[in-house]
């Protein structure tokens, strides 16, 4: 087959013709392999070599995708691998448009049958779209993941498990207008068997008062005696305050807070959050809820059962006899499927119910947007996806450490997840019995030892 390929029979059209479907469709499974048959074989072998480069990458990532999962998610999201892999889908597509180009000048499109001439060129500029396009569409892929990436993880130490597990504080952050600065609404702390897997969220209520802070926290020198009615430097003295005083008034109590991807509001509410679970916090994530309804949209909404026995005003306000006015939407109890801007104002409601119930309705719909991220979703919205993450999320989990924690999320998902809520009737947040709150959480997360 190499002879006529190589020295064909240019007198005839049909053989011609032949020839040059043999080597443009040879080009495009097998890059190189026209130029090994029929052209410059330094060009091809180099063609080649890149396309065999391909072939083995693919086939170590399937290998270690079975035998070391955590291992191929940290490779797949190091920066460097990443910056690797753009610089390697560049190469490949320029060496693939110059293998395609020649391949053209090898067919010789003026010795074939008129009529397929056409088509032969048409062909030519089909499959060339086809590869140098998805190799310039993968390089933007993985330069928007870099971003996205680089942009949400923090590159601060990683740190170990304590007592086998990964505790991270979650933060639902609101900043209306009523408001002075940012102050988390939502406060939860996932706590992670990191052997198995086993997760269980621990709902913190934003009413929490009257709270110490660890001798060896800054916030300590300010509060010895408790962060309470009278001890605060903000209107309203509760747990959420801490945020927003630290944030706005003493920034200077956490000097390194930023260097280390982190804020110095956020440093406050991990000391205050550690002292009331009597809990370490190795990481948190802090969610924009106004960010919050972008990435919903992205995701293509999402699916909201409500079980309440009344309906739920989204948005409006009470007047002066309690009525509601100005309500964009009365939800009825049953299933919903809610757009980003439905979704926000579907956590945010309050007017007919109190903080708790609006607590358990931002849990709801941070656990429907999680449903949400399947890989085809968020594969088939990749882009919105990735530039709304990038604007609703923060935390400081280093991206060294993403790849395992991926591998651990997996494990989660695959098994229920227990919860804990610290909120009336058991908890009184007002007058917490604090000694109380630590064995709860305890025996949460370590039913065995509590049990002895």
């Amino acid at each position: 087959m190499t002879l006529p390929l190589r020295h064909p029979d240019v007198r005839s059209s049909a053989v011609m013709t032949r020839r040059a479907w043999w080597l443009l469709v040879g080009n495009f499974l097998v890059p190189g392999s026209a130029q090994v048959l029929a052209g410059n074989r330094r060009l091809g072998r180099l063609g080649l070599g890149f396309t065999l480069g391909l072939w083995v990458a693919l086939l170590v990532a399937v290998v270690l995708y079975f035998v070391f999962p955590t291992g191929l998610y940290t490779l797949a999201t190091f920066d460097l691998s990443m910056l690797v892999l753009q610089a390697a889908l560049v190469a490949y597509g320029v060496v693939w448009l110059v293998l395609t180009l020649d391949t053209l000048r090898l067919i010789r499109v003026v010795r074939v049958r008129p009529r397929m001439r056409a088509v032969l060129a048409f062909a030519t500029i089909a499959l060339l779209a086809v590869s140098v396009g998805s190799t310039a569409y993968g390089t933007y892929l993985v330069g928007v993941t870099r971003g996205t990436l680089s942009s949400i993880f923090g590159g601060g130490a990683m740190e170990a498990p304590i007592d086998g597990r990964y505790n991270i504080m979650l933060l639902g952050g609101d900043a209306g207008e009523d408001r002075e600065g940012l102050r988390p609404d939502s406060i939860s702390v996932v706590s992670i068997d990191a052997s198995t897997g086993a997760a269980t969220i621990i709902g913190v209520t934003r009413e929490f008062r009257d709270f110490t802070f660890a001798e060896d926290s800054p916030m300590h020198e300010l509060y010895p005696d408790g962060y309470n009615y009278d001890h605060c430097n903000v209107s309203v003295c509760k747990l959420n305050s801490v945020y927003t005083e630290v944030e706005l008034k003493s920034p200077e109590l956490y000097p390194d807070a930023v260097a280390e991807g982190s804020e110095p509001g956020i440093e406050g509410m991990r000391d205050a959050v550690e002292s009331i679970l009597g809990l370490p916090i190795q990481y948190f994530a802090l969610i924009d809820m106004e960010g919050f309804a972008q990435l919903i949209d992205a995701l293509g909404g999402v699916d909201i059962s409500y079980d309440g026995t009344e309906p739920l005003p989204l948005g409006g306000l009470l007047d002066s006899d309690g009525v509601p006015y100005g309500v964009n939407q009365w939800i009825e109890p049953g299933d919903w499927h809610f757009n980003g801007e439905q979704a926000l104002a579907y956590a945010r409601s309050r007017i007919t119910s109190d903080d708790y119930a609006r607590m358990q309705r931002q849990r709801q719909v941070q656990e429907a947007l999680v449903r949400q991220f399947e890989p085809a979703n968020v594969l088939s919205k990749f882009q919105d996806v990735a530039e709304a993450g990038s604007q609703v999320i923060k935390t400081d989990v280093p991206q060294g450490m993403l790849g395992y924690f991926v591998q651990l999320g997996l494990k989660t998902k695959s098994q229920p997840i227990a919860s804990l809520e610290l909120t009336p009737p058991a908890i009184d947040p007002e007058e917490p019995d604090y000694d109380l709150v630590h064995s709860m959480v305890q025996e949460a997360l370590f039913p065995d030892d509590s049990g002895q």
